[in-house]
C-alpha cells in the first residue's frame, strides 16, 4: 500500500496537454449566456445577483483547466466555500455551476499525482464545510460525492487509456527500430563476410598471381566504404542481441513478388522506375517493408477495391514510393488515429531521414506515400 501511495504521489503530468482552442472559447461563451439566462429566468434562485456574479467569475477557469488544473480547482472550490459568508450561510447554487465537473475531470486527467492529491483534499474540505456550516444534508452530500467521484473516475480512466496507448505506440516504434537495426546488421555482416573471403582469396593467390592481391584490395576498399556507410546509419538504432543471418534482407527488386492476384483481394501492380544502382540496402529494405505493409493493409481494409498500384521512382537525391488502391473511402481506414502498422512505417522512414504519409485519395481509394533520401542517413 505504501508503494502504491508513493507511486501516485510521484506520478508526473501526462505529456502534451491540448492547447487552448476555439472550442474552449465557444464553451465559455455558451456558459456565460446560460448563466445570464438562469439568473434572469429562474424564480427560486437565492441571492440572484451574487450567484450570477460567482458563476460568471468561475467560468474562465475552464480556459486553464488543462495547464493549471490545481490552481483552477482551488479557485473554484474556495470561492464556492467562501460565498456563503456573504449570504449569511446560504450556499450559492446555480445549475450552470455543473461545469465545475470539467475542472475536476481535468485535474485527474492532466494533473500530476501531487496536484491530484491536493485537489482531492480541497474538494473534500469544501464538501465538509458545507455539511458542517451551510446546512448540506447527508443525502445531498452523498449525491455530491457520487457526482464528484464520477468525474474523478472518468479522468483517471481516460488518463490510463491514453497512457496505455502511448506505451503501445512506444513499443511499436521500438520494434521497428529493432527490425531496422537487424536489417542493417545483416547487411554489414554480409559486406564484412565478402571482405574476409576476398582477403583470403588474395592471400592464397598472391604467390602465383601478384595482381590478384591488388584486385582483392580494390574490392575490399569498396566493400569497406559500403560497410562504413551502413554502420553510420546504425547509430542510435537499438536492437536486441539476437543472431542474424549473414545475408541481405529484402530489397526493392523483391517488390515484384508482391505483384499478381492473391487468393483473395485486389490485384497488385508494381512499377519501378529510375536508377536504383548503388542504393543503400537500408533504403531498399525500408521501401520494401513499407510497400509490403501498405499492400497488406489495402488487401485487409480496402472495401470494394479491385487494384493496388505500387510505384517506385528514384532520382539523384531520393527514392519515392506510392501505394494506392481504388477502394471505398468510407471504410474504417479514415479514422484520425493512425494504426500501429502506419506508426511503424513512419518510424522506419523517419530513422532514415525520410517521411511517410497516408490518407484518402481525392476520388476513391487510399494512398501511402514515402520519400527516403538516397543516402539513407538522417540530416
Amino acid at each position: 500500500m505504501l508503494g502504491l501511495l508513493r507511486s501516485v504521489w510521484n506520478e508526473p503530468r501526462p505529456p502534451g496537454p491540448p492547447a487552448r482552442m476555439w472550442r474552449d472559447w465557444a464553451l465559455v461563451a455558451l456558459l456565460v449566456a446560460v448563466a445570464l439566462l438562469e439568473g434572469a429566468l429562474r424564480p427560486d434562485l437565492p441571492w440572484r445577483a451574487l450567484a450570477v456574479i460567482v458563476t460568471l467569475g468561475l467560468v474562465p477557469t475552464l480556459l486553464w483547466r488543462r495547464t493549471r488544473p490545481l490552481l483552477m480547482i482551488a479557485i473554484a472550490f474556495v470561492t464556492t466555500s467562501l460565498a456563503p459568508l456573504v449570504t449569511g450561510g446560504v450556499r450559492v447554487e446555480t445549475y450552470t455551476l455543473v461545469f465545475l465537473l470539467l475542472v475536476v475531470y481535468a485535474l485527474f486527467r492532466w494533473g500530476s499525482g501531487r496536484e491530484a492529491v491536493a485537489g482531492l483534499a480541497i474538494m473534500l474540505v469544501s464538501v465538509g464545510l458545507s455539511m458542517a456550516f451551510y446546512g448540506l444534508v447527508p443525502a445531498d452530500a452523498v449525491g455530491a460525492f457520487t457526482v464528484m467521484f464520477s468525474a474523478v473516475a472518468l479522468g483517471v480512466a481516460f488518463r490510463y487509456r491514453a497512457g496505455a496507448r502511448m506505451r503501445e505506440l512506444d513499443q511499436v516504434k521500438l520494434l521497428e527500430r529493432e527490425q531496422l537495426a537487424r536489417d542493417l546488421h545483416d547487411t554489414v555482416a554480409h559486406h564484412v563476410s565478402a571482405m574476409a573471403i576476398r582477403a583470403q582469396a588474395g592471400l592464397a593467390t598472391a604467390p602465383t598471381r601478384p595482381e590478384a592481391a591488388i584486385d582483392a584490395l580494390r574490392i575490399i576498399e569498396a566493400e569497406a566504404s559500403r560497410t562504413l556507410a551502413e554502420m553510420r546509419a546504425m547509430v542510435r538504432v537499438l536492437r536486441r542481441s539476437e543472431p542474424a543471418e549473414l545475408a541481405p534482407g529484402r530489397q526493392i527488386a523483391d517488390l515484384e513478388d508482391l505483384a499478381g492476384r492473391g487468393r483473395v483481394g485486389p490485384s497488385v501492380h508494381v512499377e519501378i522506375r529510375g536508377d536504383l544502382d548503388d542504393l543503400p540496402p537500408s533504403v531498399g529494405a525500408a521501401i520494401y517493408r513499407i510497400a509490403q505493409e501498405s499492400v497488406t493493409n489495402a488487401r485487409r481494409h480496402a472495401r470494394h477495391a479491385t487494384r493496388i498500384e505500387v510505384r517506385v521512382a528514384a532520382d539523384d537525391t531520393a527514392v519515392r514510393l506510392r501505394v494506392s488502391d481504388d477502394g471505398d473511402n468510407s471504410s474504417a481506414r479514415t479514422i484520425a488515429s493512425p494504426g500501429y502498422g502506419l506508426i511503424g512505417m513512419m518510424e522506419r522512414a523517419g530513422l532514415l531521414g525520410g517521411t511517410c504519409e497516408a490518407g484518402p485519395n481525392p476520388g476513391r481509394g487510399w494512398s501511402v506515400t514515402a520519400v527516403l533520401p538516397r543516402t539513407g542517413v538522417a540530416t
